[in-house]
């Protein structure tokens, strides 16, 4: 497989939604319906890229998965800058290592948005940091998976 248009991606199904990070790898996880997402686990990025495609990988594996949703990070005009390249990057590497349909999904304002619910369950600033990138994965993951379920 490649990267595939978002809407030729399967509507039944496990898939993994991703938000990448410098640091970090937030992974959420859909049900096998696709109706709803929840967030599954924070991965942390080292200098090397193999250990955590290892555990990605493990986790596509445990959940029976179909596919990943990765995360774009567009700026808020649209355009794309490094951030846009490095998801793109992370999606071309994990091709290299497993032939599977891969989907990009606009991700603008989502670790906000994780950020500000979170803040209002008032939680507090350790947990936030420790929830914060796999919430947006969710929240990622779940705007996909309704546009899939919208044009289907």
């Amino acid at each position: 497989m490649s990267v595939i248009d978002l809407l030729e991606m399967p509507n039944q199904g496990v898939l993994l939604g991703l938000d990448p990070g410098s640091k970090t790898l937030g992974v959420a996880a859909s049900d096998s319906l696709q109706l709803t997402a929840h967030p599954v686990e924070t991965l942390q990025r080292g200098k090397k890229l193999g250990p955590t495609l290892e555990a990605l990988f493990k986790l596509f594996d445990d959940r029976k998965a179909i596919g990943m949703i990765i995360g774009l990070p567009l700026n808020m005009d649209g355009s794309q800058g490094p951030r846009v390249q490095s998801a793109r990057a992370l999606a071309r590497h994990i091709l290299e290592k497993r032939d599977i349909p891969i989907a990009f999904q606009d991700e603008r304002m989502t670790s906000q948005i994780a950020e500000r619910a979170m803040l209002e369950a008032d939680l507090s600033r350790a947990r936030r940091a420790e929830l914060v990138d796999k919430s947006a994965a969710a929240i990622i993951l779940q705007t996909a998976i309704d546009t899939i379920a919208n044009h289907s």
